[in-house]
């Protein structure tokens, strides 16, 4: 058997939220760029785990095909919402600029999926410590934290958490939840069209 990948160190999450919480963030207007924060630990060598980010509209899918976020398309067509491994205090970063973002964007839905779950037979039991923190760039400063409770093993992707427009203001939800879908799986989900 492998060993498992190197652990990495958790940041202190200060302004965390519970499974299921909803918390204002800031006015439109008043927050403008991100830092969306993603770790986790595996307790299995072969889990791989990939970072997308979903750009949905009012009606829960994605505005265009080309509207999600990953290691394979890296930015967002607005150039809103980039992806970049970071590895030092995270291990994955998509960095968002709220003021470049699509008017038709509501929703953004963050998702960890473990890469070739099916073929290998893995699932989000073989993981821990998954976390999501959302920082203001400038100042680094934590405007809010979700740390995942529930590992399931009947799941191989987790929507960790989501930045969502309410009432003129961006607020997080810290979800938790996951389906037995792939990355392809989800794309049909969210309304995105795979060749």
């Amino acid at each position: 058997m492998t060993a498992p990948p190197s652990r990495m160190r958790l940041p202190a999450l200060e302004r965390t939220i519970l499974k299921g919480q909803k918390i204002a963030l800031s006015s439109v207007g008043e927050l403008r760029q991100l830092d969306v924060c993603l770790g986790w630990n595996s307790k299995n060598a072969e889990c791989d785990v990939d970072v997308s980010a979903f750009l949905l509209g009012e009606n829960g899918k994605v505005i265009g095909d080309d509207w999600f976020v990953f290691y394979g398309q890296t930015k967002s067509p607005d150039g809103s919402t980039v992806f970049e491994v970071d590895g030092k205090t995270d291990r994955e970063v998509i960095r968002m600029d709220l003021t470049r973002l699509h008017p038709a964007v509501k929703k953004v839905v963050f998702v960890l999926t473990i890469n070739e779950a099916f073929e290998k037979k893995l699932n989000f039991g073989m993981l821990e410590d998954a976390y999501i923190r959302i920082l203001e760039h400038g100042s680094q400063k934590e405007l809010a934290s979700f740390a995942m409770t529930d590992y399931y093993a009947n799941v191989i992707s987790m929507m960790i958490g989501e930045l969502y427009l309410h009432g003129g203001n961006w607020k997080f939800h810290g979800i938790g939840n996951g389906v037995a879908k792939d990355l392809a799986g989800l794309c049909g989900l969210y309304g995105v069209a795979v060749s």
